[in-house]
């Protein structure tokens, strides 16, 4: 990928940078009620994606996730945004049936390997409308 982001959904948000040291199944692994990780497997399980610039390299897990990251924005648990190294259908249909459904936007950004890197490295970050990520 070249170091242009790919922005699947556009939006601002900033947040503080919580970077999963795995993929995350948000069905299964994510309360929507919460905004936890609940997945008992994961390094962060107990942990709180809600308000955060997660920063996530890969999706994992059931074409259900759409539906529960759908349902955490919703009810105001999901990430403020999310960036990924590779693009992953399935987060992104939750993404935009929010946005859709709901009128609630969460931006979801692709980035090269190197851009994730330098992103994760940030305290707090602020993602653009062109998916440009800065230390807020």
């Amino acid at each position: 990928m070249a170091d242009q982001p790919f922005v699947i959904v556009a939006g601002e948000a900033s947040g503080p940078v919580l970077v999963l040291d795995e993929p995350l199944s948000f069905w299964g692994g994510l309360d929507a009620e919460t905004g936890r990780i609940i997945d008992q497997r994961h390094p962060q399980v107990g942990e709180s994606v809600t308000g955060t610039v997660l920063c996530m390299p890969v999706g994992r897990g059931s074409s259900s996730a759409s539906s529960v990251l759908a349902e955490a924005i919703r009810r105001d648990t999901a990430p403020a945004a999310l960036v990924m190294r590779e693009v992953d259908e399935i987060v992104a249909l939750g993404a935009i049936v929010a946005d859709e459904m709901y009128g609630t936007t969460m931006p979801v950004v692709v980035v090269s390997g190197t851009e994730f890197d330098r992103v994760t490295q940030l305290g707090v970050a602020n993602v653009a409308a062109d998916g440009a990520l800065n230390e807020v």
